[in-house]
């Protein structure tokens, strides 16, 4: 890592008052700053957060409410910003990341690389069926909004983001506040051309066995995100093709 690039990781939280502060402790041997986001726990979790934020290099950011992953992330994102963080990684408070496998996503960072890092998943035995095939719906989809395999699994919650780039792209286009969040920023990222890097990472299911996907809502609105990015897609089919068919005449 150079000198100049100052990462932390981004830990979004709502109600694993059993499994967060485990996975913290497997945070430390990366030796970058902490930022915790209450996305409107339940007292219980509010404790654990509010005793894990006395640890050193450690901060807590409070949502008064429960408002969603995306929300929480833009939350943690804005805070890493102005405690003046060049990135962020993201990592789910439910411990079904491998620690060992984070570091490469901190190697070799400098303050100005605004490559967004991207984990696809290499899941253990504990994967449920249903989502392991259920995600390649929506890896067609990503794949067909973009014209191209730059990414490999968007649904992985763990990310590198560039902060300030990141939050730039937010002002303009939000991406949602709950579940459709993970998918969409990439998606964008993809069409204003920016570096993407897809890195793997070991997921087992998880330390605490708590989902707070609600099936209607989420699925809803992860619908309707992909008919947006698909007519998005449609709008900037022309700008697509060139930059594929360019991409195709740089590998031969």
């Amino acid at each position: 890592m150079h000198d100049n690039a100052r990462p932390c990781v981004l830990i979004p939280v709502y109600n694993h008052a059993e499994a967060v502060g485990r996975t913290c402790a497997r945070l430390r041997h990366l030796s970058v700053p902490v930022i915790l986001v209450d996305d409107g726990c339940e007292p219980a979790c509010a404790e654990v957060l509010d005793r894990l934020a006395d640890e050193p290099q450690t901060h807590l950011v409070r949502l008064a409410r429960n408002r969603g992953k995306g929300a929480a992330v833009k939350a943690g994102l804005r805070e890493a910003q102005r405690l003046g963080f060049t990135h962020a990684l993201q990592v789910d408070a439910d411990g079904q990341h491998d620690a060992d496998d984070l570091p490469p996503f901190l190697a070799g960072l400098d303050a100005h690389d605004e490559t967004l890092r991207i984990g696809y998943p290499r899941f253990d035995a504990s994967v449920p069926r249903h989502r392991f095939y259920a995600r390649y719906l929506t890896h067609s989809l990503v794949w067909l909004s973009t014209l191209s395999f730059a990414l490999r699994d968007t649904m992985c919650g763990v990310k590198l983001y560039p902060v300030a780039a990141t939050n730039r792209l937010i002002a303009r286009h939000p991406c949602g506040d709950r579940m459709q969040f993970d998918t969409e920023l990439p998606v964008r990222w993809v069409w204003a051309e920016r570096a993407i890097e897809n890195l793997p990472v070991r997921v087992s299911y998880p330390l605490d066995g708590v989902s707070h996907f609600a099936m209607w809502r989420d699925n809803r609105q992860l619908t309707f995100m992909h008919l947006r990015l698909l007519a998005g897609m449609l709008r900037r089919l022309p700008r697509l093709l060139r930059r594929h068919a360019r991409l195709t005449r740089s590998t031969r």
